[in-house]
């Protein structure tokens, strides 16, 4: 062990290792925000699964809402049916003056009218 990481774990200032998965896993309380006051608009998590989730998720939209959609159950299963309901979703979205965009793999982010999203290419 080197003088100084020595000298920083005797004085209590070493790095503490963080678990990035411990840390988010703690951050999910529960499905209820019982610790927020009431907001105007939400970000809200949803799984593309079938065809009522499209409906869903488009609901979500017209309230105002941002939805972080999960694709890959869908994804796994049949990846016709994911094409047409993204590409619902998207022109939706886009005819609400919303905006769509790809930020994993697996996940959209898909967002209300006056909210875009900058891309990068």
């Amino acid at each position: 062990m080197g003088l100084v990481k020595k000298l920083s774990k005797g004085l209590g200032l070493e790095k503490e290792e963080v678990d990035v998965e411990d840390f988010l896993d703690s951050l999910n309380v529960g499905d209820q925000d019982i610790f927020y006051e009431e907001a105007d608009f939400y970000v809200k998590p949803m799984t593309l699964e079938n065809a009522n989730d499209v409906k869903a998720v488009l609901d979500e939209i017209t309230k105002g809402n941002i939805v972080l959609l999960n694709f890959g159950p869908l994804m796994l299963r049949n990846k016709v049916r994911l094409k047409q309901s993204v590409s619902e979703i998207k022109t939706k979205v886009l005819e609400l003056n919303g905006d769509v965009a790809r930020i994993t793999e697996e996940k959209l982010i898909v967002t209300p009218a006056k909210v875009k999203i900058v891309k990068r290419r």
